[in-house]
């Protein structure tokens, strides 16, 4: 190995490269260099080599950060506002009432920042996101230091953001342009639903994603409601809709996909549309149990996503890559569906092949960027540790996250976050609860 000087060395108990399911290199250390990984050695070898930083973790695992493919952070500031209701009493007669009230850039600046800092203490380190004022996302995105996906909210009524559908396109499209060139900020088409979008709309969201070579991000089959509408509207259930108007493609993150036929599990892995997998909201909003193990037996990049906090209640990428792996099993009653080296995968490289980015993050490489977290397992609670993998998933908490790190950085380091003040985001969010209880 050439001699070099790095800029840390992390050498850790176990860590798992989700390269392979099931792979755990023991007593083994990262060298990072312009953040990247640009080693993976013994810590006995790594001992030898010259370095700015070191890191010693004698009882973590570390791992490639969680990658959260579906969410809509602002809407923290609405946690717990509206809960126990069905999902369009919940959206009609609550949420979107509070938020023609109260979204403005301030509010989303402000619930992203909350959003990313909870994000952050739980070992997330990609937000694939959608909701409106995409400007104050992108700018909470590079202040957290994230890597943020921002979903452009497209709908065919008008909101405080944009009054239609061509109006959410072109404010969106705006946006973009400022941020353009900033390497952890990426701006993606979010149509919001079948039931909420147009064909008319549908096509020209393809047209533009195809010309501007961006994703879309689309809330698809959550619903029996919706399937069941769908039918009586337009004649098809929604895949086969969006199938005609050319939105299946591997451009396309479907949100839920609770409300699959073995056929549509087909259509969706011909295509190459991947799936965001949100087990607490759907099983807190009673949407029903996605086909995940069908999916993958499939082919298709099912990552893992928290939905908003209005309706999970937690931003807690362990917890619900847990639920996806029980969920799973119950779903099909056999214990063997989605073990818990799939799970991570769903949570980490799938997540990141689904956004395109699986060349530089989600797995643990020579030559990806350092997108790196540390679980502390020498707590009571994941004692003792037979099976590092098996903790992870099973057993280990958010609250045992003890260190973040994107391209390198320090985003969280011995359970403080390093680029969010904590205490500032706590006074953001009382003095919003403040305003929205005022009416």
């Amino acid at each position: 190995m050439p001699q070099s000087r790095y800029e840390k060395i992390i050498s850790a108990r176990w860590i798992i490269t989700v390269e392979t399911d099931g792979e755990i290199l023991e007593n083994h250390a990262l060298a990072i260099k312009d953040g990247r990984i640009a080693a993976i050695l013994p810590a006995a070898d790594a001992a030898a080599l010259e370095a700015d930083e070191r890191l010693d973790l004698p009882d973590h695992v570390l791992m490639p950060g969680l990658v959260n493919l579906h969410g809509h952070s602002a809407m923290t500031l609405l946690r717990g506002l509206a809960d126990d209701k069905a999902l369009m009493d919940w959206l009609q007669n609550h949420i979107w009432p509070a938020e023609g009230k109260h979204v403005r850039d301030d509010f989303v600046f402000d619930g992203a920042l909350l959003a990313m800092g909870e994000m952050i203490h739980g070992g997330t380190t990609t937000i694939n996101d959608m909701y409106f004022y995409n400007a104050a996302m992108a700018r909470a995105g590079l202040a957290s230091g994230m890597r943020t996906f921002v979903g452009c909210s497209i709908l065919e009524f008008p909101t405080n953001y944009a009054t239609n559908a061509d109006d959410y396109i072109a404010k969106g499209m705006a946006e973009r342009s400022q941020f353009l060139g900033e390497e952890l900020v990426t701006f993606t088409l979010a149509p919001h639903a079948p039931y909420t979008v147009s064909d008319d709309t549908f096509r020209k969201v393809v047209t533009l994603a195809e010309q501007e070579d961006m994703l879309i991000h689309c809330h698809i089959h959550e619903t029996a409601d919706e399937v069941n509408n769908s039918v009586k509207e337009h004649g098809q259930r929604p895949l086969a809709r969006l199938q005609q108007l050319g939105m299946l493609s591997p451009r396309l993150v479907a949100a839920h996909m609770v409300h699959l036929n073995d056929a549509e599990i087909e259509l969706a892995a011909k295509y190459g549309v991947s799936t965001a997998h949100n087990p607490a909201s759907n099983m807190k909003l009673a949407s029903g149990i996605a086909p995940i193990g069908k999916m993958l037996d499939a082919g298709i990049a099912v990552g893992i996503g928290t939905d908003g906090a209005a309706s999970n209640n937690k931003l807690d990428m362990l917890a619900e890559t847990r639920l996806a792996a029980l969920l799973a099993k119950v779903g099909t009653l056999d214990p063997t569906t989605v073990p818990a080296a799939a799970a991570i995968r769903m949570a980490t490289l799938n997540g990141a092949r689904a956004l395109g980015i699986a060349e530089k993050t989600g797995s643990v490489k020579v030559g990806k960027d350092a997108d790196l977290i540390a679980i502390d397992l020498s707590e009571l609670e994941t004692a003792p540790a037979f099976d590092p993998i098996s903790h992870v998933v099973y057993a280990a908490g958010r609250e045992q996250v003890s260190h973040v790190w994107v391209k390198g950085r320090a985003l969280m380091a011995g359970r403080k976050l390093k680029t969010l003040d904590e205490a500032t985001l706590k006074a953001r969010a009382d003095d919003w609860r403040n305003r929205i209880l005022a009416k």
